[in-house]
């Protein structure tokens, strides 16, 4: 159903020049919340910590009456309760997930929308079934094209009446990695995070990793839902087609150092010697190199990377500063293998997507 709402039309308003954030968007940032950059410390994002995006209201999902359906374009569909699910063989990935409008607040204009600055971000390991072999076992016929996703969460979006969908290529749907999780960290799935069961594609952003699961179909056909031919498209101008989001980009974030301002998060720092530590992570590629600068970007080094076990998630780095009185502007950035390079500029496009510039940290150093 589509109705007739004041807000109904393209991807995303533009902020007016000197329009502040609104009521709206606060209270979409209320309803959703960032990781604190200092949560960078550990390998995993505790779930509390982890963030989280919620397009619509979080559904309530009975486990007991939860099933899966997998239909359409195959020989076998599957019907799956929850306890037939998990008694499937598993499999746990780490994985780094980003949401795609992380950064958005940070762009002029700005695009309306959940104000995100950097901290749409978080890491935690996910068991599940690889969703390969649930659709070895639905048999795709070889008119299948596409796979689509529908989460139990529904509402409106410029007007849509829809379920929230997301749909990925069968060649993409298929990669050994994707998995439908039932636990995060090991214990069963927080609420916010898509339980009783969530898809998990490593390396995507994070609105193509659909929460509270329960249909997948196989099309004959590309997908052209709501979330993938309207919502998620990097458009210059809003009657474009634009091209779809899709794979995180390269980023390195710093732990931020000393201790905080209350109200800026400016850093306090002691002079002296002082380790600066970090992650960094791509969906494209492994991240083979991070820049380091503490003059605000007028000289860069090279930090030192630790091991990176995990293919889907960030990687530590560390770099060696000596802190002398005065105002100085950290940043950090990555490189992958595939040659992407973070920017210290932002790519603007109307829904505020896949801003990885590097992020400027304001520390003071007192006499």
């Amino acid at each position: 159903m589509s109705v007739s709402l004041p807000w109904t039309g393209g991807p995303a308003r533009i902020a007016e020049p000197g329009e502040g954030v609104g009521l709206d968007e606060l209270l979409l940032a209320s309803r959703n919340h960032a990781m604190p950059a200092e949560a960078m410390r550990e390998d995993l994002t505790p779930p509390g910590l982890h963030y989280v995006l919620t397009h619509y209201d979080i559904p309530h999902v009975d486990a007991a009456s939860w099933r899966l359906r997998v239909e359409g374009c195959v020989d076998h569909p599957l019907d799956l309760d929850l306890e037939a699910l998990q008694a499937r063989p598993s499999r746990t990935v780490r994985v780094t997930l980003e949401c795609a409008g992380n950064g958005r607040a940070g762009l002029t204009p700005r695009p309306v929308s959940q104000p995100w600055l950097t901290g749409a971000v978080g890491t935690a390991e996910w068991t599940g079934v690889p969703l390969a072999d649930l659709l070895r076992d639905a048999s795709p016929t070889p008119q299948a094209v596409d796979v689509v996703f529908t989460g139990a969460d529904h509402g409106f979006e410029r007007g849509i009446e829809q379920d929230y969908e997301r749909g990925l290529s069968l060649a993409d749907a298929s990669a050994d990695d994707v998995v439908l999780a039932y636990q995060m960290n090991g214990a069963p799935l927080p609420v916010q995070h898509g339980f009783p069961v969530r898809l998990v594609v490593p390396g995507w952003y994070g609105m193509a990793h659909v929460k509270w699961l329960r249909r997948i179909r196989l099309l004959d056909r590309a997908f052209d839902g709501y979330q993938n031919a309207v919502g998620y498209r990097l458009r210059q101008e809003p009657d474009e087609p634009g091209a779809p989001v899709t794979r995180i980009e390269p980023r390195a974030l710093l732990v931020p150092p000393g201790d905080p301002e209350f109200l800026t998060r400016e850093r306090i720092l002691r002079p002296g010697p002082v380790t600066l530590t970090g992650r960094a992570w791509s969906g494209w590629g492994r991240v083979d190199r991070v820049e380091v600068s503490t003059d605000d970007g007028l000289t860069w080094s090279d930090a030192d990377l630790g091991p990176h076990e995990h293919r889907w998630a960030w990687r530590r780095f560390t770099a060696t500063w000596t802190a002398e009185p005065g105002r100085h502007v950290l940043r950090a950035r990555a490189h992958d293998s595939t040659g992407r390079v973070q920017p210290m500029t932002p790519r603007w496009n109307q829904g505020g997507f896949t801003n990885n510039a590097d992020q400027p940290l304001v520390v003071h150093v007192p006499q």
